[in-house]
């Protein structure tokens, strides 16, 4: 589906337990793939760096469900700098985008700097960014932690990933501090489920997952961390 001239997706969350995580990943592992970027059968390592204005906009539109609304993070994986990405993910009530540029080890320290400069000269999404940085006053809000298990299917681009250990940066901005302190978000036994595609969810995986299950939930890995970091809650 195409609006505003952007490709959107589908995106569905869950809460799960335990248990319903286990039976749903024995029959995920049945139908599609682990994701190759995976280090492991448990997945990889995603932090991000989120960004919000001096008046946190984009939690309080996420939490006041405005129908077009956008946030900006930069992104790593296994906590490495080999692959840094800047990402704008903008949802359209029902839908998402997101956008990627890759960014440089010196580009991200410039940035954390407020050295923003250089972005003008990038591409669409880093100018957009420079501007949104000056116009809206933002700045490094929160870093969100966890540990993602992906599993992929071609056919309409079907993801459904099982995000664990969800944590927020409690010390720190940097993604590259190697002493950040984590504050653990949600209990043990609990879990994030997403699910997206494309134009359709084909209908051999939908009775494989069978989503009418579970109690959808509008869940923000960014909200419940900086709600944690400023109220000490979710």
């Amino acid at each position: 589906m195409k609006f505003a001239n952007k490709n959107l997706r589908h995106e569905l969350k869950y809460y799960l337990h335990d248990f319903e995580y286990h039976t749903l990943r024995t029959k995920t592992r049945g139908l599609l793939s682990l994701d190759p970027y995976s280090q492991g059968p448990e997945g990889y390592h995603i932090r991000s760096l989120y960004f919000d204005s001096l008046k946190q906009s984009s939690y309080y539109e996420k939490i006041n469900g405005i129908f077009h609304r956008k946030k900006y993070r930069i992104r790593i994986y296994n906590r490495s700098d080999a692959y840094i990405m800047l990402e704008r993910k903008s949802k359209y009530n029902e839908f998402i985008c997101k956008e990627s540029s890759r960014l440089t080890r010196p580009q991200y320290e410039m940035i954390l700097n407020g050295e923003i400069e250089f972005l003008l000269k990038g591409d669409t999404l880093q100018q957009e960014f420079h501007a949104d940085l000056k116009d809206g006053h933002m700045k490094p809000s929160i870093i969100v932690d966890y540990i993602r298990e992906a599993y992929i299917y071609p056919i309409s681009n079907v993801r459904i990933t099982f995000d664990k250990e969800l944590s927020a940066g409690i010390n720190t901005v940097d993604i590259f501090e190697p002493d950040i302190v984590t504050n653990e978000i949600l209990e043990k036994e609990r879990l994030i489920m997403e699910v997206k595609f494309n134009s359709f969810m084909p209908s051999h995986i939908q009775s494989m997952i069978d989503l009418n299950r579970f109690q959808r939930s509008a869940i923000s890995k960014y909200v419940l961390c900086l709600a944690k970091k400023m109220y000490g809650s979710y």
